[in-house]
């Protein structure tokens, strides 16, 4: 598979991880209602269907990656009812937000949320029963050194479950899509939460990313068992799920 360039928010010399942890803190007051009326609020029916995935595993112990304002975290604790969820980011602020609507919801109990490296998780070997991350690889610095984290910290026979951004294939959709992530969703992310780069760099990362197959052969070669990818709304996201 060819290298392809690194892509990073803002260009600088701090590195993918710093300038991706500095853009989420920017946009974190306005991050929640972006997803929503960018994704015309699909994306609650995608982290649904993806959390879906884990619904017959029934597990107890769930890590969720990436967490941003936790809504993973919370949606898996309301359809799983799982023992404990724990999230983690690198994006203090995004954290914040998170923690507030855990409290409004109920779910003190069940769910913290804790500032973490994807790349260097602080936990044991064989610690979770399932690993979530939605929208949240593309954003790793060394992408499989985080998804080798990941299976460590995963139980034999635990499950892994990943939503992340695809590029359709579909005429005319590809096109429409294309002209809409690259030029009109930049605009709108420049108006409302003064940041035109961190939607650009939206766009730039999903065409850098390695979907579909190659994803799945880079699980495949850390270890991860039975990969499949479920390609979603024509192809705008995908969800990735093995197992360990």
């Amino acid at each position: 598979m060819e290298d392809k360039p690194v892509v990073t928010p803002y260009g600088t010399e701090a590195g993918k991880k710093a300038e991706v942890e500095r853009m989420f803190d920017k946009i974190a007051p306005r991050y929640d209602f972006l997803n929503r009326l960018l994704s015309l609020g699909v994306d609650v029916w995608w982290r649904k269907k993806a959390i879906a995935y884990l619904q017959k595993d029934q597990p107890k112990q769930i890590l969720d990656v990436a967490t941003g304002t936790a809504d993973v975290a919370i949606m898996a604790a309301r359809m799983l009812k799982p023992d404990r969820v724990i999230g983690i980011d690198i994006a203090n602020l995004m954290l914040d937000l998170g923690r507030v609507k855990i409290k409004k919801s109920g779910l003190e109990q069940v769910i913290t949320l804790e500032t973490g490296d994807s790349e260097q998780l602080r936990f044991d070997k064989d610690q979770f029963d399932a690993v979530t991350v939605a929208f949240g690889v593309r954003n790793f610095e060394n992408l499989e050194k985080g998804l080798a984290e990941m299976f460590r910290v995963l139980k034999p026979g635990g499950r892994v479950v990943i939503l992340e951004f695809s590029k359709p294939n579909i005429f005319p959709f590809k096109q429409l899509y294309n002209a809409y992530f690259k030029y009109v969703l930049p605009l709108i992310g420049r108006l409302t939460s003064r940041d035109m780069r961190a939607y650009a760099y939206l766009f730039e990362s999903v065409q850098a990313f390695p979907e579909g197959q190659d994803f799945m052969n880079i699980l495949t070669n850390i270890g991860y068992q039975n990969p499949t990818c479920e390609r979603l709304t024509l192809g705008i996201c995908s969800i990735y799920s093995a197992t360990k």
